[in-house]
């Protein structure tokens, strides 16, 4: 890892932590969340909800992994190498764990089922903070782009873009307040900024795998 990267991992995760502590202290930043739940976009603005209801899929853990391992699975045979597979699925068990953790943690409730205005809605039995969905796109499009070694500027670009408007549109649909997207923009991005420590173990755990059930058997 380089400076600059540990300057960034060191940055994301002092962000990542104001935010949290942001809503456990109740500061503006959950006046911020009020704003908008009360502002109800997908009412002002309601011809946009069907198209972002579709879109809002990219960022499902489901749909979006299944693509994204098909993809992988195929490159993966090209090579003849596990390490795409093995990196997608270390990042994204990684992800499930940490942000699952905060979830459960916090247990948070979303907008739709709030209860009282300008409450955080913590420790209510929700698993809402920090968005999954925004999280989850972050790190399945920007593996993707990791593993891009031509095109990896473009895919990264790509892979901003579609997580920013994933996160832009749960809060649009009332189904994140803004601090859950916040917070998982800033969980994602850890989780990719963490793929170069996670190499060596990616790598021991491919060796492995060729040494017990062969190559061939493998990538066939």
């Amino acid at each position: 890892m380089s400076r600059r990267q540990a300057a960034l991992l060191a940055v994301t995760l002092a962000g990542y932590l104001l935010v949290l502590a942001g809503v456990l202290l109740n500061t503006a930043l959950v006046d911020l969340d009020w704003s908008v739940r009360l502002l109800r976009p997908y009412e002002r603005w309601p011809r946009l909800e069907p198209l972002l209801d579709t879109w809002v899929v990219a960022g499902q853990r489901g749909p979006s992994a299944i693509a994204a391992f098909v993809w992988l699975g195929w490159r993966a045979h090209r090579l003849g190498r596990l390490r795409p597979l093995l990196v997608m699925g270390i990042a994204l068990l990684l992800l499930n764990v940490t942000v699952g953790a905060v979830k459960i943690v916090t247990g948070r409730l979303g907008p739709h089922y709030a209860q009282y205005v300008g409450s955080p809605e913590l420790f209510s039995g929700g698993t809402i903070f920090p968005s999954g969905h925004t999280a989850n796109a972050v790190v399945t499009w920007g593996v993707l782009a990791y593993l891009a070694v031509r095109w990896r500027r473009t895919g990264a670009v790509i892979a901003a873009a579609t997580a920013c408007s994933i996160g832009l549109t749960t809060v649009y649909l009332g189904t994140h307040w803004v601090t859950d997207v916040l917070a998982g923009w800033a969980a994602g991005l850890l989780v990719l900024l963490s793929l170069p420590l996670l190499e060596p173990l990616v790598a021991a755990a491919e060796q492995r795998l060729h040494r017990r059930f062969g190559r061939r058997h493998l990538l066939c």
